[in-house]
């Protein structure tokens, strides 16, 4: 049998690479049963999309496939912000009341600006919760023993070819909360012993603080503060070198704000991966 070099498949939100990989070829191509098969690029947990698959020999040409280029549409929830800079991090808001933005914030123009700003060369720091390795052990373990400040955090240079603001759109606390749940309960728990450390995503904790916004009852490290009832999610679509992390973007748009706001990537979707059919 004569064996394509590779396959683009769509990974769920929830899913792992490798369990996408994996149902991809039991349930749609069970001839793969004894081939080799890996995939070049990873995508978060919580994101979804395109993922590349290399087939057969062409596993040996990995390393050829990594520096793709990538476009993505990606969504930036105002006002929230996690220890991941997405939904499935432990959470933390501003200390103080009226997180969102009326209409005399120029919020469209600011982003806009923004976007604009983000494009070309830029270093990005990697976010802690990430599996870049400094002095061979992965970022997020590093932040889960509590050591991060015996390292010093790496950065990436990357290429922002194009960062366009498409939408916003505002919603209720209470939507904004369930739709997290929703999302954060799509990942299959996780009990492999060797991963102990993570706690499953850590979502016992994450839950409750999603609960605790949704109930408007939060308390930050300053005090109580109250959350407001609607929340603003700004929708991107962004071409970027490989490697380029949207949760590092959505963060960032958040702080280059006026007032700046914590915020996190509320969603996640890899539409194209460059250089490949």
């Amino acid at each position: 049998m004569e064996l394509p070099p590779y396959a683009v498949i769509e990974k769920a939100v929830g899913e792992t690479p490798l369990a996408a990989m994996e149902s991809w070829r039991l349930m749609q191509n069970p001839e793969y049963t004894d081939v080799p098969l890996t995939y070049a690029g990873r995508l978060d947990p919580m994101a979804s999309g395109k993922l590349l698959v290399l087939i057969g020999e062409e596993c040996k040409q990995k390393d050829r496939y990594l520096a793709l280029d990538k476009t993505y549409d990606f969504s930036v929830l105002l006002g929230i912000g996690s220890d991941t800079h997405d939904v499935l991090g432990q959470l933390h808001i501003s200390p103080r009341q009226g997180l969102g933005y009326k209409q005399g914030d120029n919020l469209e123009r600011q982003l806009r600006t923004i976007a604009i700003n983000l494009t070309g060369d830029i270093e990005l720091p990697y976010p802690h919760f990430s599996s870049k390795t400094v002095q061979g052990k992965p970022l997020h373990t590093w932040t889960l023993e509590g050591r991060l400040d015996e390292i010093q955090i790496p950065t990436k240079a990357s290429t922002i070819y194009s960062l366009e603001l498409s939408s916003i759109e505002t919603c209720s606390r209470t939507e904004i909360c369930d739709q997290a749940r929703a999302k954060i309960d799509t990942i299959p728990k996780v009990t492999d012993a060797s991963k102990t450390l993570g706690n499953d995503f850590r979502r016992a904790d994450v839950r409750k603080d999603w609960e605790e916004i949704k109930n408007n009852c939060w308390t930050s490290d300053v005090g109580q503060c109250w959350p407001p009832d609607e929340y603003v999610i700004a929708h991107f679509t962004c071409s970027a070198s490989s490697g380029t992390y949207m949760r590092t973007l959505a963060k960032l748009i958040g702080e280059k704000l006026d007032p700046a706001r914590p915020s996190l990537a509320w969603s996640i979707h890899r539409s194209a991966i460059h250089g490949v059919g």
